[in-house]
């Protein structure tokens, strides 16, 4: 450790945020441009080298994380790249997207706020491109084997970076027109600028990884005749089938999916659309769910000039700190945070009707209503007590224009036949079964991702990605040195 006292001596600093007036006048990504260098070396000072790291457990790709903090401090930032690097492809994406469970099992945290871990991954990979350190880096050799990706999520896109320096001939199959997945079209790019995923994809294409977009495997091209044309099969699809919300008037005309609106809203920062045809402006606009897509679609309705934006949570408002009986460190604790989009939304009042940030918590839809001609205009909802049980006298009524459905998603999307056509079997909630090896039931075709984990975050997706990548490459020579950092039955510290 460069510091040994700098836990005791230096207060955490996060990256700052532009101000909120100016943010939600463009797409731009939401932190101070060039703020976060100057200040990353003494944050990386607080990393006290703890003996038994709890990060390394708290992150599914095992990222050394005290090794880079060490390195980043002492600004050997050829070092730090090439430590992050090993355990984790793109660095650039967790260090924005992630929530950072590894700062919840950071050790610093039992009594102090934890190191700025998730700041220190972004300042590194940022500067590694600054300085040109990470070069494409294509195999010496290729092994004349053929491997079809199907997605070009986060998996998707570590599996096949994995493989393609392994040797193997790799084709990603994407059925949009751009490579990326929900990192292109579900996330906004005032979370994650689209220039971070650019450069990735052609370091790729640089590598020898060949993408085929606006092909959907089981329509464009049958599933079959890919397993036919390839030595093995990787679906990383993702879980793209979202919940549905079974409630009278959900047929009325205005209430959409989360994952229909926002990649309107992406097209328009791409260039393909001059405006969304789902646009919140001037629109009342209501929110089902309190997880990060909901959130998502409030920082979006708000730069769209929402007339109001209201979120509902399902759940209690959290606590402020760790519940040490329900979550004890270091498992990721249910606590209240303050994302970019709900600051954004409190300084700027946009929901009158909700709590400060918003967030109506503890709040169950009981039904929408609309007008003469069929359009929703209020949704009806109730408090519920902690079982979720409705609270009596406490029915009310929101003006809503626009309803857009945040619930989450079960599984992959059944409708393109690609399930169907390989045979695939499924487990009882919908997502694809696997062996130890992540392995289907279908010889030469593996499951990795959402598809098969079901909805999870993006750090668990990378690992998935790595880890069937490992997978494969035996599969296919008999052994490999690539690294697997979890197993697909592995979930998150718990209780």
């Amino acid at each position: 450790m460069a510091d040994p006292k700098g836990f005791m001596t230096t207060p955490r600093r996060d990256w700052p945020r532009r101000p909120v007036e100016e943010r939600v006048a463009d797409w731009d990504e939401v932190y101070v441009p060039g703020a976060l260098l100057p200040l990353i070396t003494k944050q990386a000072d607080r990393c006290m080298d703890c003996g038994v790291p709890f990060c390394h457990d708290a992150c599914p790709l095992g990222n050394l994380i005290p090794d880079f903090n060490d390195l980043v401090s002492r600004e050997d930032w050829r070092a730090a790249a090439e430590r992050l690097h090993a355990t984790n492809n793109f660095p650039e994406f967790t260090g924005r997207l992630c929530p950072a469970p590894c700062e919840a099992g950071c050790v610093l945290a039992i009594n102090q706020p934890a190191v700025t871990i998730k700041n220190v991954e972004a300042a590194i990979a940022d500067r590694a491109w600054a300085d040109g350190l990470t070069p494409p880096r294509p195999p010496d050799r290729l092994s004349g084997k053929t491997v079809a990706v199907i997605g070009s999520g986060p998996t998707g896109l570590a599996a096949a970076q994995q493989l393609t320096r392994a040797g193997h001939t790799v084709a990603v199959y994407e059925k949009d027109d751009r490579v990326g997945g929900l990192m292109r079209y579900g996330i906004p790019a005032f979370k994650m600028e689209k220039r971070h995923l650019e450069r990735r994809i052609e370091q790729m294409r640089a590598e020898g990884t060949k993408f085929r977009t606006s092909t959907t495997v089981g329509r464009d091209v049958m599933a079959a005749d890919l397993r036919t044309r390839y030595d093995a099969v990787v679906i990383a699809t993702g879980a793209t089938e979202w919940r549905e919300l079974h409630v009278p008037g959900r047929e009325l005309t205005g209430i959409h999916q989360a994952m229909e609106y926002l990649p309107l809203a992406n097209r328009v920062c791409e260039g393909d659309l001059e405006r969304s045809p789902m646009s919140a402006s001037g629109k009342h606009v209501v929110i089902v769910g309190g997880g990060d897509t909901g959130a998502d679609c409030l920082g979006t309705a708000v730069r769209e000039g929402a007339a109001s934006v209201t979120q509902l949570d399902i759940y209690a408002q959290p606590g402020a700190e760790r519940d040490e009986d329900a979550d004890p460190w270091p498992t990721y604790p249910k606590i209240y945070r303050l994302s970019a989009a709900h600051e954004e939304a409190r300084d700027l009042e946009s929901a009158p009707a909700a709590d400060a940030d918003a967030r109506l918590f503890a709040a169950s839809t009981l039904r929408f209503t609309g007008d003469g001609t069929g359009h929703v205009r209020s949704l009806h909802l109730t408090e519920v007590d902690a079982r979720r049980r409705p609270v009596a006298g406490t029915a009310r009524a929101l003006r809503a224009d626009l309803v857009l459905l945040a619930l989450g998603f079960s599984g992959p999307d059944l409708e393109d036949g690609l399930v169907e056509q390989l045979g695939l079997a499924l487990e009882p909630r919908g997502t694809i079964a696997r062996d130890a090896g992540f392995a289907t039931n279908v010889p030469g075709v593996f499951a990795a991702g959402d598809a098969a984990r079901g909805q999870s975050l993006i750090v668990w997706a990378i690992a998935e990605g790595r880890a069937v990548a490992a997978a494969v490459d035996r599969r296919l020579t008999g052994s490999s040195r690539l690294p697997a950092p979890i197993g697909p039955y592995d979930r998150p510290m718990s209780v």
